[in-house]
């Protein structure tokens, strides 16, 4: 179970404040490329799973292979169960054009998953749903790791922290008050960024 803290920042300018703050304690700049992939009769989104390819496009690319189940947001806490694995990142660019090699990833855990949790006797009728890119600057902060995102969909883009913790009360509110302490307009993230995508719309 991934439990993680999510504050939307409401402006471009809220993003840059706070990112320019964090400089101190800055440790990576991820640049992420995500791709979704479901049934024509999005079979899984209807079972609340997410199917996800992510490439980590920095001094060499990488890519990984995730499932996410049962995500509960309520109250800036995200819960979900989550699986992932690294993959190889030409068979991840070839799963992307062509879905249905997704069956030729025999080994992967993550997909036996889907087929046992969810049915599937392989992957011929999937297809790719398209994605997003995200720019996530990665900081050590009061003892806890901030993710700060700015995602960019087609639609336009938004911006969010993210703190994955197991204690989210305490590490939520530590965040807001550094917030507000600084005049950085946020509020709870109420909808996962694969929902705005799906959406089409900014929250």
């Amino acid at each position: 179970m991934e439990v993680e803290v999510k504050l939307r920042l409401l402006t471009a300018a809220a993003h840059l404040r706070l990112t320019t703050l964090l400089t101190p304690f800055h440790l990576k700049t991820l640049h992420q490329r995500n791709l979704f992939f479901d049934t024509p009769q999005n079979d899984l989104s209807l079972r609340r799973a997410v199917l996800r390819l992510r490439f980590l496009q920095n001094t060499s690319q990488r890519c990984v292979l995730s499932l996410k189940a049962k995500p509960t947001l309520a109250n800036g806490i995200s819960r979900v169960e989550e699986d992932e694995e690294e993959i190889d990142a030409g068979l991840g660019g070839e799963c992307v054009d062509s879905p249905w090699k997704l069956s030729d990833l025999v080994g992967s855990r993550v997909l036996k998953r889907v087929r046992e949790e969810y049915g599937f006797k392989d992957f011929q009728g999937f297809v790719c749903l398209g994605g997003f890119e995200n720019v996530r600057n990665v900081y050590h902060w009061r003892g806890v790791t901030l993710e700060v995102d700015e995602t960019k969909f087609d639609f336009g883009n938004c911006y969010e922290i993210e703190c994955e913790t197991e204690e989210p009360e305490r590490a939520k509110s530590m965040i807001e008050e550094f917030l507000s302490l600084n005049n950085i307009e946020f509020k709870d993230s109420d909808i996962t960024k694969f929902a705005v995508f799906r959406s089409g719309n900014l929250p």
